[in-house]
């Protein structure tokens, strides 16, 4: 295990490598796990670095305690009331953020507890997410007279449009049952079974060819945002070029064998 913690008192991020696996663990429990200054930079710092680890095929998201996450360290906001920092700390998560969308491995947000304002957002940022059923969720920031902005953008792109809105505007708690049917998580399990349930969909994706997740994911995000001819353009030019990958090749051939395939990786 490698411990992400530089020249701060806490390990703030605590990091297991296991068969392909890397689990980032949020390790702030007596803050609910709060997106300290620190928090963020431990987390730009690993997942900069897994991105560059092609053994790495999957990262999960876990947290120590009873919470996720519960958004911002309101305190550390409050004890620097200055607009210059209020914007390189919103830039900085927003930057935390769009690492996990870039990111060539799939991320899975462990949820084990409350998910809140930018611990949401961080749940919604993550490209899987299995929650056990007692899981609650929030984008709270309303309730303190502060819209929830940047969670929003991801939030937004997860539910409907009407129930995104709902959240942000009422900071209205939603169970993982909801999340589930508004589409925030993938999974909802009991609190025994969500280590083997996060487990499973990481070994369902590391049992596939590496190319086409890392091809895939790319794709799938970079086609959310084109209209619809263009992302069908975009689609073809993809696919093309991963048919040219040699374990598009060795994935066709084994189907046709009727054997179980060898990826290369290329």
């Amino acid at each position: 295990m490698t411990v992400v913690a530089e020249a701060i008192a806490e390990e703030v991020l605590l990091r297991a490598n296991q068969a392909g696996i890397a689990t980032l663990t949020l390790n702030r429990p007596r803050q609910y796990n709060a997106l300290s200054g620190a928090l963020l930079s431990a987390l730009q710092r690993e997942l900069e670095a897994i991105a560059a680890d092609e053994t790495i095929r999957v990262v999960v998201i876990a947290a120590s305690g009873k919470a996720f996450c519960a958004g911002h360290d309101l305190k550390e906001m409050r004890a620097t009331p200055n607009q210059s920092y209020y914007n390189a700390l919103f830039d900085q998560c927003s930057k935390m953020m769009l690492t996990i969308n870039r990111l060539p491995q799939p991320v899975i947000a462990r949820v084990q507890g409350l998910a809140t304002a930018a611990g949401c957002q961080l749940v919604a940022a993550c490209d899987l997410a299995v929650a056990v059923e007692t899981a609650r969720f929030a984008t709270s920031g309303i309730n303190v007279g502060l819209f929830c902005a940047t969670p929003a953008v991801a939030v937004s792109r997860n539910l409907p449009r009407k129930q995104a809105f709902e959240m942000l505007v009422t900071g209205d708690f939603i169970d993982a049952q909801k999340a589930l049917v508004e589409g925030l998580v993938n999974r909802v399990v009991p609190a025994e079974d969500l280590d083997a349930a996060v487990q499973a969909l990481a070994a369902s994706i590391i049992a596939k060819s590496p190319v086409a997740v890392r091809t895939g994911k790319e794709m799938f995000y970079q086609q959310l945002e084109l209209g619809l001819p263009e992302a069908y353009h975009y689609a073809s030019e993809v696919m093309a070029c991963n048919m040219m990958a040699d374990d598009a090749g060795e994935g066709i051939d084994a189907f046709m064998e009727k054997r179980r395939p060898v990826w290369r990786g290329k």
